[in-house]
C-alpha cells in the first residue's frame, strides 16, 4: 500500500476516535445548535471612505559608486583630473545646499504659519477638480447674505401654561422625525468643534479637528459614481455628499486642534477658527485667503465669540484670561483681561446685550460678567520676544507675533472690591467640578452649563434684571438635569449648544456617552433622543444645529465621522 493511502487510513481512523469521544460526551451535535449572536441585518458598519488607489512610484535602481562617478581614466591627464575634481567639488556643494535646504524645511514644516494662505495652500492634496468643487460651493452660499438673526427678550414667553406646552409638543414632534440621512469621515482626526452654516438651500457644516484641519462638509450633495468595479458596498455603507478639507492650523498635530468655529455674524461670508496653536485665523469665502487676525505667546486659546454687530471679538484663554478686540483696528489694540488663574473654557456674548459675557471655568465658577467697567481698566502692552517685532493690521509673510495689552488680576481685583466695581460680576455660581462650557440662548435670557459633576444647569433672567445696573437678584439655577459628562482621555468634551434658530422654541443639544445625541428645552423638558444603533457606534460629542432650518442637527465623533440627521427625504 502507498504512503498517501497509509495517511488516508490513519486520517480517516482520527476523525472516527474524535467522533465517538465527541459521542461519549455528549456533544455531538454542538455544532448544529450553535446560532450566531450578530445579526448582520442589524450590526453597525463604519462609513466607508471613497477609495482612491495610490500612484505606485517606481523603485529605485541601485547603482555602484563606481558607476555613479564614472570610472576614472588612469591615463588622465593633470588638467583633465583638475576639471574632475572641481566637477565633484561642485556636485559635493550643491548636495550639501540640497541638505541643508531639505532641513529647512523640515523645521519650517514644524512652524506654526502666521503668513496668508490661499486654497492651494490649504488644501495642497485636493485635486484641481475638488477645488473647484469648493469654489463653487462658496459661490452658491455668496449670493445672499445670511446675518446672525437674534430673538426679541419676550420671546416665547408665556403666561399661559398650555401655550408654553403646545411649543414644546410641536418641537418634540418634530425632533421625532429625525434619522440618520449622511454619513462621511469629514475630518482625518477627532472632531474638537463645529458650526453649520445659515444657507438654507444647503446643508453645509464646517467641524474642525485635533490636527488643525477644518473640514468642510456638503452634506446633501450628490455622491460621485464609484468607478471601482469591485466596490460592491451597500449605499448605507458609504459616504454621503461630499466633503473638503483645509489645513487651517500648523503644523498638522495636536498642538493646533481647532478649539472653536464662528461664522461672521454680519453676513456669514467669513469662517474665524480659534486653535491650540495661539492664534485666531480667518478664511474669507470670498477670496478663499486664510489670515491670521490674532495670536498669543503661547497661550492656547479656547473659544472665541462675536456680537450680532460683529465689530469685536472675545477670546478667552487657558491662562484664566478674555480678550477684547475690535476687528475695525489693528490687533496691536486688543486688551487682555487676568480674571483668574484657572483656564477658561469658553467665553458666550448675550445677543441682546452684548456687553454681557459669561464665561465658564476650571475654577467651577460660572460668571456672567458687565464689561462697561473693565473696559476702562488701563493696560500695558507687553514686550515682544527677542528679534521680533509688532505688527499692525493683518498677518503679514512673516512669523512674528503682536501680543494684546494686558489688564493684571490685581487691577481687577481692585475694581471689584471697590463700591463701583460691585456690578462688574453680576452673577457666579460655583459648581462641584470644573465647568466645561456655558453659553447664552439666541433671546439673551437662559443660560446653559455643561460641567464634571455630571449635571446640566439652566439659569433664566428677566429683561429687567438685565437693565439694572446691579448684580442679579439671584444666582441659582432654577433647573439641573442629570448627564454623564466622563467622557475621559480619547473623546472631546461634551458641551451642551443651543440652537442657534431665534423663530424656533430656545433648545439644545448635547451627545449623550450611549451614541446618542439629547435635546432638550430652555425649561428643562426632554425634547428627543436621536439614535440608531445600525449606523452610530461612537459617541457624537460635537453637536450644531441649523440657524434657519428647525429640523437639522449635525454631529461628529472621535474618528473624524461625522452623522447629520434629518427627516427622511427632505
Amino acid at each position: 500500500m502507498s504512503d498517501t493511502s497509509d495517511y488516508e487510513r490513519d486520517r480517516q481512523a482520527t476523525i472516527a476516535r474524535n467522533r465517538e469521544l465527541l459521542a461519549q460526551l455528549g456533544l455531538s451535535d454542538a455544532a448544529s445548535v450553535i446560532k450566531p449572536t450578530d445579526d448582520p441585518k442589524t450590526k453597525a458598519k463604519p462609513v466607508q471612505p471613497r477609495a482612491k488607489k495610490p500612484k505606485e512610484a517606481p523603485l529605485p535602481t541601485r547603482q555602484s559608486t563606481r558607476l555613479r562617478r564614472g570610472a576614472i581614466d588612469p591615463n588622465e591627464s593633470p588638467a583633465a583630473k583638475r576639471k574632475r575634481e572641481r566637477a565633484e567639488e561642485e556636485q559635493r556643494r550643491r548636495g550639501e545646499e540640497e541638505r541643508r535646504e531639505a532641513e529647512e524645511r523640515e523645521r519650517a514644516a514644524k512652524r506654526p504659519r502666521h503668513h496668508e494662505l490661499d486654497l492651494d495652500a490649504l488644501a495642497d492634496v485636493a485635486s484641481p477638480e475638488e477645488l473647484s468643487d469648493l469654489k463653487s460651493i462658496f459661490q452658491t452660499v455668496l449670493k445672499t447674505p445670511r446675518p446672525r438673526k437674534k430673538a426679541a427678550e419676550d420671546a416665547f414667553v408665556f403666561e399661559d401654561h398650555k401655550a408654553e406646552k403646545a411649543e414644546v409638543e410641536e418641537l418634540q414632534e418634530k425632533m421625532s422625525k429625525l434619522k440618520v440621512v449622511a454619513r462621511a469621515k469629514v475630518t482625518q482626526d477627532r472632531v474638537y468643534s463645529a458650526a453649520y452654516h445659515p444657507e438654507p438651500t444647503k446643508d453645509l457644516i464646517f467641524f474642525g479637528d485635533k490636527h488643525g484641519q477644518l473640514g468642510i462638509w456638503d452634506a446633501r450633495a450628490p455622491v460621485d459614481e464609484v468607478t471601482d468595479d469591485d466596490d460592491e458596498r451597500p449605499t448605507d455603507d458609504r459616504e454621503g455628499g461630499k466633503y473638503y478639507r483645509l489645513q487651517m492650523h500648523w503644523p498638522a498635530t495636536s498642538k493646533s486642534s481647532i478649539s472653536c468655529i464662528k461664522f461672521d455674524p454680519i453676513d456669514a461670508f467669513t469662517v474665524y477658527t480659534s486653535s491650540y496653536d495661539c492664534t485666531v485665523r480667518s478664511l474669507s469665502l470670498v477670496s478663499g485667503i486664510s489670515s491670521e487676525i490674532f495670536a498669543t505667546d503661547d497661550v492656547l486659546i479656547t473659544s472665541v465669540d462675536l456680537p450680532p454687530q460683529g465689530q469685536e471679538m472675545w477670546i478667552s484663554d487657558a491662562m484664566g484670561g478674555i480678550t477684547q478686540m475690535d476687528l475695525r483696528a489693528s490687533r496691536s489694540y486688543a486688551k487682555r483681561y487676568n480674571i483668574g488663574t484657572h483656564k477658561i473654557g469658553n467665553v458666550s456674548i448675550n445677543p441682546t446685550h452684548p456687553y454681557f459675557l459669561v464665561t465658564a471655568s476650571n475654577n467651577r465658577d460660572l460668571t456672567v460678567w458687565d464689561t462697561r467697567m473693565l473696559i476702562d481698566l488701563d493696560g500695558t502692552a507687553p514686550s515682544a520676544p527677542a528679534n521680533e517685532s509688532p505688527r499692525k493690521g493683518k498677518a503679514k509673510a512673516v512669523d512674528v507675533v503682536t501680543f494684546p495689552k494686558e489688564v493684571e488680576a490685581e487691577a481687577i481685583t481692585e475694581l471689584l472690591d471697590a463700591p463701583s466695581g460691585l456690578s462688574v460680576k453680576r452673577a457666579r455660581w460655583s459648581h462641584n467640578k470644573a465647568v466645561s462650557a456655558a453659553y447664552w440662548d439666541p433671546r439673551g435670557r437662559s443660560i446653559v452649563s455643561t460641567s464634571y459633576d455630571d449635571t446640566l444647569r439652566l439659569w433664566e433672567y428677566k429683561p429687567s434684571q438685565l437693565v439694572k445696573e446691579e448684580p442679579f437678584p439671584s444666582a441659582r439655577p432654577f433647573s439641573q438635569i442629570q448627564h454623564n459628562c466622563q467622557t475621559g482621555k480619547w473623546l472631546t468634551i461634551l458641551r451642551a449648544q443651543w440652537s442657534p434658530n431665534p423663530d424656533v422654541y430656545p433648545h439644545f443639544t448635547i451627545g449623550n456617552m450611549n451614541h446618542s445625541v439629547d435635546v432638550y428645552s430652555c425649561k428643562g423638558d426632554h425634547i428627543a433622543t436621536l439614535a440608531d444603533k445600525s449606523k452610530i457606534t461612537a459617541v457624537q460629542a460635537v453637536t450644531c444645529s441649523h440657524p434657519s432650518v428647525v429640523e437639522r442637527i449635525a454631529t461628529g465623533n472621535g474618528s473624524g465621522r461625522c452623522v447629520l440627521w434629518a427627516p427622511d427625504h427632505s
